[in-house]
C-alpha cells in the first residue's frame, strides 16, 4: 500500500503556483521522478517553474502558433531566453484534444471525439485535461519515454496564466491514448 498526501485548493487559480511546484517537487524527489512537464502558453509559468524547481528537468509545453491569432507565438522570446538559460526546454504543438478537430467544430459545428474526451477530462478540473494532453504532446515529440512517470503541471486555462494541478503520470504517445495512467494527484483545485 502506498499513502500519498493530496493537496486541494478551494479556488482555481494562479495564486496556487508557488503551492503547486512546492508540493510537485517534494513529491518528485519521493518517487525519484526527475522530469517536470509544465504547461506555458505565455511563458510565465514555465519562468516560474525552472526557478522553482532547480534540479529537475522541466519541459514547458505550449500550444501551437497561431493558436488565438494568426502566425503568432504567445511564449514571448523574453521568456523563451529566460527558460533556456535556466537549463529549461520549450515544445510548441498543437494540442492533442484539438488540431483538426478544432477546425472541424468551428467549421462544420460538429462535435468531435477529440472534443468529447477533453470534455469528459475537464469534469476533473481543467488542470487535469491540460496535465493529460502535454503529457501526450511530450511522448508524441519524443522528450519522454513512455516507460518512466513524469509529473505534469497545469492549470485552469480561464485564468490565463499559472498552475493549480499537479499529476503523477505514465505518458503516451497519442495514438495510444487509453493507456495514459492517471497514478497520483498531487494537487487540484476542489471546485
Amino acid at each position: 500500500m502506498i499513502e500519498a498526501k493530496t493537496v486541494y485548493f478551494e479556488k482555481p487559480g494562479v495564486e496556487n503556483t508557488e503551492e503547486v511546484f512546492r508540493v510537485a517537487k517534494q513529491r518528485a524527489g519521493e518517487l525519484d521522478i526527475k522530469t517536470i512537464l509544465v504547461a506555458s502558453t505565455t511563458g510565465y509559468t514555465a519562468v516560474k517553474a525552472v526557478e522553482a524547481l532547480n534540479g529537475l528537468r522541466v519541459i514547458a509545453i505550449s500550444h501551437s502558433v497561431g493558436w488565438r491569432d494568426p502566425n503568432t507565438q504567445e511564449f514571448t522570446e523574453e521568456n523563451q531566453k529566460m527558460v533556456k538559460s535556466r537549463g529549461g526546454t520549450i515544445f510548441t504543438a498543437t494540442h492533442v484534444f484539438d488540431g483538426i478537430s478544432r477546425a472541424l467544430r468551428s467549421k462544420s459545428e460538429t462535435v468531435t471525439i477529440g472534443g468529447i474526451t477533453a470534455d469528459v477530462l475537464r469534469i476533473f478540473g481543467s488542470g487535469t485535461k491540460v496535465a493529460c494532453e502535454i503529457a501526450m504532446m511530450a511522448a508524441d515529440g519524443g522528450l519522454v519515454r513512455t516507460d518512466k512517470e513524469v509529473i505534469a503541471i497545469a492549470g485552469t486555462g480561464s485564468q490565463g496564466r499559472g498552475s493549480d494541478t499537479a499529476l503523477v503520470l505514465m505518458p503516451v504517445t497519442s495514438q495510444n491514448f487509453f493507456d495514459l495512467k492517471v497514478k497520483e494527484i498531487i494537487c487540484k483545485p476542489r471546485f
